[in-house]
């Protein structure tokens, strides 16, 4: 794998990390991982996950919140 498919992989993951551990500022959390697009952001994220981050963010927290 390339350096640059390698980054293309982590940085979404990590922003999804960053999702799953709080409320968080969607297009923040690209910021903080190095996105400087967020269209970029949100192209990389949907390819990777299927969903744009917003519409994942919101559903990884109803899922946090739901009970067991």
């Amino acid at each position: 794998m390339s350096p640059l498919r390698y980054q293309k992989q982590l940085r979404p993951q990590r922003v999804r990390l960053r999702l799953l551990a709080g409320p968080a500022d969607v297009a923040g959390a690209g910021h903080a991982v190095g996105y400087t697009s967020a269209s970029q952001f949100s192209r990389e994220y949907r390819r990777l996950f299927g969903v744009p981050p917003g519409r994942d963010a919101a559903q990884l927290q109803n899922a946090s919140l739901a009970p067991d």
